[in-house]
């Protein structure tokens, strides 16, 4: 395992638990809004951190921590990720995975062998945009294959998406909801634009908090659990108010 950063406790990346989170190296999408290129591109590397650490820090923690985050990067990349996650699990810990879902068959082995206890796959963008929003070809039937495993995986589980103004519109994020319509739980989290892998991005403002609230009645219809995730960091451009319809009047 190639592990660039580790994060002692969280209380926001699994969904009510205490967890630790463990940052793999390496992605197999170049997304302008990543916001974490520190994990994504082999230049900004820095050493890995040994198994051997991270295993000595989670026992020290063990009677404070009720789950590991593993994160990145792209975790499914790793070739020893399932030996790692069956290592933390022998601990008594519970494991959470967070995926683009473009290994369908490193998540097939991990639920076939019962070592997820819930998993988060980011949905970037309507099938046919993703090459152009990921900046990499992606394969549209690992991605489907992936949301279906995930579906039926019956563990907890969450699609999520990262919105951005000029990178997608309410008709797109419409579009993926309809993708993933029965679906348990889809989260849109709101972009934070500082440091984001692209340049220009940065200082962007996130959708106004209207917009998205807006999109609650055609979520309702579609998912059973709709979220809004907010972030302190983001930066809303303002609200622009809609403009009434001219009076007419009878002649």
């Amino acid at each position: 395992m190639r592990i660039g950063a580790f994060q002692k406790t969280s209380l926001v990346d699994y969904p009510d638990r205490v967890a630790a989170v463990v940052y793999t190296q390496g992605c197999n999408m170049r997304c302008p809004f990543c916001h974490n290129p520190s994990m994504v591109l082999p230049e900004c590397f820095e050493r890995a951190i040994p198994e051997a650490e991270i295993f000595s820090a989670l026992l020290r923690r063990q009677d404070r921590l009720e789950a590991v985050v593993i994160t990145g990067g792209e975790p499914t990349l790793q070739g020893d990720l399932v030996e790692f996650v069956g290592k933390i699990r022998s601990l008594g810990l519970l494991v959470k995975l967070d995926t683009n879902g473009t290994r369908p068959e490193v998540i097939q082995a991990l639920l076939r062998d019962e070592l997820l206890d819930y998993i988060a796959m980011d949905v970037k963008a309507p099938l046919p945009n993703y090459a152009q929003l990921t900046g990499r070809p992606v394969d549209a039937e690992a991605i489907r294959r992936s949301v279906w495993l995930i579906r039926n995986a019956g563990i907890p589980y969450e699609f999520r998406t990262t919105v951005v103004p000029g990178m997608h519109t309410v008709r797109e994020i419409k579009t993926i909801a309809e993708s993933l319509r029965g679906s348990e739980r889809y989260v849109i989290q709101e972009f934070v634009s500082e440091g984001a892998l692209q340049a220009s991005l940065r200082g962007r403002p996130a959708f106004p908090p209207r917009v998205i609230e807006e999109l609650r009645p055609f979520m309702k219809s579609r998912i059973r659990h709709f979220e809004i995730r907010r972030n302190e960091e983001a930066v809303p451009m303002p609200a622009t108010k809609k403009r009434r319809a001219p009076l007419v009047t009878a002649g």
